[in-house]
């Protein structure tokens, strides 16, 4: 398995997780994505794209739940707006 390319480990993509979306899923992204390069400069590549695919995972999963928090942030802002412009 000499030669095998290097997995993306999506650290821009935990870094962006964490700063906007959700801290904790953002962290444990980019902690699985600094193991990445030396899984694979070691020569573990299985165990290197295993890690990517986690970095990726999580990153993906803190950016879906900051959508999904930021709608329902928004809708209850909106509710709250609402229901104050009808007591007045």
């Amino acid at each position: 398995m000499e030669n095998q390319k290097k997995p993306d480990n999506y650290l821009v993509w935990a870094i962006l997780c964490t700063v906007l979306c959700c801290l904790p899923l953002g962290i444990v992204s980019i902690v699985y994505s600094a193991k990445v390069d030396g899984l694979y400069r070691s020569g573990e590549y299985e165990e290197a794209q295993e890690a990517a695919d986690k970095a990726k995972k999580y990153a993906m999963y803190g950016a879906i739940s900051g959508v999904i928090v930021g709608v329902i942030y928004f809708a209850i802002i909106i509710a709250g707006g609402v229901l104050g412009a009808m007591t007045h």
